[in-house]
């Protein structure tokens, strides 16, 4: 018993280390490449458009690595390829020049590979650990900590050094994480190869599901303006590189103590509730950061917002996946959550840079304000009865893993 205990701890340990390094690569990523973009010389729609390509392939490579895992059961083989292939992405960053004709091509490479790693790797930390899922929070937080990290240490890295240095930087870390990829197994509990996975279309015609994916849809449409565009809203207004970096940080600090504390908010609340409380405080975070560009404290205040916006939101979605999907679902079902967040962060990165220099960045998130309510409408589809209901709907406690 003891020995299985260590195991776990051990297994859980690699899981939290390949987030953490995961993340760090994004964290480096988000806040610092529309600035290295526009150091470089590119405009507003040049880096909104350079923005939605990163995303676009969301739409598109989750689904194809979902059938190809789901299809295979070794899901971690694709996780390793992608997380390789970043690497060579960025070091070809290094040499391609800098315009738009080869950017979008080495750019869409990167986040093929990057934006189908995740769903995958979700999937095998829901396998390990099993009866164990209600730890998601604590595994997953790690990889806030490695978002945080990031964005603080280049903050202070950026101050001294040159923002051209970022694509090095993204190398060493990318490095990390695919050595970091090989010390975690193929999860013994996941379903075994199939050349007939179930089709999702029953799952998905479910109320509970089609409205929670649209809610979801919603909900990162209004996220494309900050994810896109926050560095340089803030920039715009004064803001140090140290100052923006440490502004990201406060929102992933707040996404932690939220994953930390997640399981007992799902089991105190039910989720229809928690979901609309998601959505109405995203709702007031866009128009703080619309309102108040110059206070500081108003800006931290709204970044604290995130705990609800992203974490309790990813740990509601989390669970809800695993329970109404079959295990030979799970990584379309991932895949589709995370297709859903490219076509949302895609469209709203474009929408968002096409009028940015007419309507100014503070009109943009009072709209981005709004556009997140329409998922209020969705709600009344999603039952409290279904919510509660702590069994999957089609495979019976026994057989879950």
């Amino acid at each position: 018993m003891l020995s299985e205990q260590k195991v776990k701890v051990s297994q859980k340990a690699r899981l939290s280390g390949f987030y953490f390094f995961y993340f760090a690569v994004i964290g480096a990523f988000m806040p610092y490449w529309s600035l290295y973009l526009e150091g470089r010389g590119f405009d507003k729609e040049q880096i909104g458009w350079l923005a939605a390509v990163t995303v676009i392939s969301r739409i598109i490579a989750p689904s194809v690595w979902g059938q190809l895992a789901d299809r295979s059961g070794l899901r971690m083989r694709w996780v390793r390829l992608g997380i390789s292939a970043e690497l060579i992405a960025w070091v070809a960053i290094l040499f391609v020049p800098h315009t738009i004709f080869w950017l979008v091509p080495v750019l869409f490479f990167y986040s093929f590979f990057q934006n189908a790693v995740l769903a995958q790797f979700e999937a095998v930390t829901l396998f390990y650990l099993g009866k164990d899922r209600d730890q998601y929070g604590i595994v997953r937080l790690w990889g806030s900590l490695g978002f945080i990290a990031a964005v603080a240490g280049l903050g202070l890295w950026f101050k001294w050094s040159l923002i051209t240095t970022l694509p090095v930087v993204m190398i060493l870390l990318a490095l990390v994480a695919v050595v970091n990829s090989f010390l975690i197994a193929e999860p013994p509990q996941a379903k075994p190869r199939t050349t007939q996975p179930s089709p999702l279309l029953p799952i998905l015609k479910k109320p509970v599901v089609w409205a929670f994916f649209s809610i979801h849809f919603f909900l990162l449409l209004s996220h494309a303006p900050f994810y896109s565009f926050y560095s340089n809203y803030l920039l715009s207004y004064g803001y140090s590189t140290l100052s923006i970096g440490l502004l990201w940080s406060v929102g992933v600090f707040a996404e932690v103590l939220m994953f930390t504390q997640s399981s007992k908010l799902l089991a105190r609340f039910d989720e229809r509730h928690l979901i609309i409380a998601c959505l109405v405080f995203t709702s007031f975070r866009w128009m703080l950061v619309a309102a108040f560009p110059n206070v500081w404290v108003i800006q931290v205040l709204a970044q604290c917002v995130h705990a609800l916006s992203f974490a309790l939101f990813q740990s509601i979605a989390m669970r809800l996946i695993f329970r109404e999907f079959y295990p030979d679902q799970q990584g379309r079902a991932q895949a589709l959550y995370s297709m859903l967040w490219g076509l949302g962060v895609a469209l709203g990165s474009i929408l968002a840079g096409s009028v940015w220099d007419q309507l100014g960045g503070q009109w943009i998130f009072v709209i981005a304000s709004a556009v997140v309510l329409l998922g209020l409408f969705f709600i009344r589809k999603i039952s409290q009865k279904t919510l509660l209901s702590q069994t999957h709907t089609h495979i019976s406690p026994t057989n879950l893993p």
